[in-house]
């Protein structure tokens, strides 16, 4: 697994709960002076539905305080028991924000309800009660323009389920206000039949909220055209053959993936390695939102590869080797042992140390008598795949291999 250096991120982090904070804030300083102002003027001129809004307007002030405590978590670095971040944290306060939301259009639904079987014994408002309605109406709408802009800005989907909550209030206002115009002008059923509407539209917010943060609890991948940008990314890096199982995930409004990449299946582990940093790199620059790419290599497809399950490690292999080559001088000229694991076999590559220069023949025809001694040895018949001999000398290195691997 690579990891991301962690300065660019907490930077990153820092500056998104900075502008989350700040906007929330904002947003709960007018819901408390509207809260006050709706309460108030209610009770003066005679409005149950300002009266009704205001204590709506105060529900809103737990909206924001759980955004605020979600935002702060988010923003913490990853630690020993969260080595993904904090990110779902955001996610799963946007469940609540969608819950709080549903909980106020059924309570709006059923507050209206109640007021439409019994319209006749309402009483109405006075006049002045119609002003403090547009008044409401037009702050409350200012507030979700401000943090719907801020939360596009930052790329939260927190923020801006909260600002969606602002716009359900600012909803919930103009039913106040239609309410309020409609008692007065003699329509008194207006109000509770419009309520019900709007609270069907909030109910409808509140589930999208709710369902795509419980899909990303849930691991769900990215965008399809996000996933294709990553895969692009990748196979872009030179070395790299193809790229599969690339598996994505989002972490609240940042994102992780892990691929397995192919590369030429005899390549030393360091060659295999840098181009795996290669891969990192460039699918990092490919999205600003993602947080970890862990790059898995493998010398073959292992989608369409034979199993390799069962083939014999190095120590079984050289012991193998040894067994082979008991009564042979070339035993303790042994170098090196290179093992490569492709289509379902193990390929074994000995480099022999060459104290002097024999004919090139003859260490060809050595070399074959050697290989079918390791291929014939019983064990490991049916595991083995091509045997291949190496020469090093003083001066020139010999290559010579089996027949079979030609």
């Amino acid at each position: 697994m690579i990891s991301d250096p962690e300065g660019t991120l907490s930077r990153s982090r820092d500056k998104r709960y900075r502008a989350t904070r700040f906007a929330t804030i904002v947003g709960a300083t007018v819901n408390s002076l509207l809260a006050v102002t709706q309460i108030v003027s209610g009770w003066l001129f005679q409005s149950q539905a300002l009266i009704a809004d205001g204590v709506h307007t105060l529900s809103d002030l737990v909206s924001d305080g759980v955004v605020l405590f979600a935002a702060g978590k988010a923003s913490a670095s990853p630690d020993q028991d969260h080595p993904y971040g904090h990110g779902r944290i955001e996610t799963l306060a946007t469940v609540v924000v969608g819950v709080l939301l549903a909980l106020a259009a059924l309570g709006i639904a059923w507050s209206a309800g109640q007021r439409l079987l019994a319209w006749e014994t309402l009483t109405g408002p006075a006049v002045p009660a119609l002003a403090f309605a547009v008044l409401t109406l037009v702050a409350k709408e200012g507030l979700y323009q401000y943090t719907v802009r801020v939360a596009r800005r930052i790329e939260s989907p927190l923020l801006q389920a909260n600002a969606w909550h602002h716009r359900s209030d600012a909803i919930s206002s103009l039913v106040v206000l239609v309410g309020i115009g409609g008692a007065l002008a003699g329509w008194p059923w207006l109000d509770p039949v419009a309520a019900i509407v709007v609270a069907a539209f909030i109910l409808h917010m509140a589930w999208r909220l709710i369902f795509n943060s419980a899909a990303e609890l849930i691991d769900t991948a990215l965008e399809p055209q996000q996933v294709e940008a990553i895969h692009n990314a990748i196979i872009a890096v030179p070395g790299v053959k193809s790229a599969h199982m690339l598996r994505t995930r989002k972490l609240g409004n940042e994102a992780a993936a892990d691929v397995h990449i192919q590369v030429a299946p005899r390549i030393s582990v360091s060659e295999g390695h840098q181009i795996a940093d290669e891969v990192y790199r460039a699918v990092m620059s490919s999205m600003s939102t993602l947080r970890d790419v862990t790059v898995h290599v493998d010398p073959e497809n292992d989608e369409e590869q034979l199993r390799t399950v069962g083939l014999p490690l190095r120590p079984e292999v050289t012991e193998h080797i040894r067994a082979a080559w008991a009564d042979q001088s070339e035993l303790s000229a042994i170098e090196q042992v290179g093992l490569h694991y492709l289509s379902g076999k193990v390929h074994v590559t000995v480099t022999l140390r060459l104290d002097d220069e024999p004919a090139g023949s003859y260490l060809n025809q050595r070399a074959v008598d050697l290989s079918e001694l390791v291929r014939r040895h019983p064990g490991m018949e049916e595991k083995l795949g091509e045997v291949l001999i190496l020469y090093r000398g003083r001066t020139r290195s010999v290559q010579s291999m089996t027949d079979s691997a030609r």
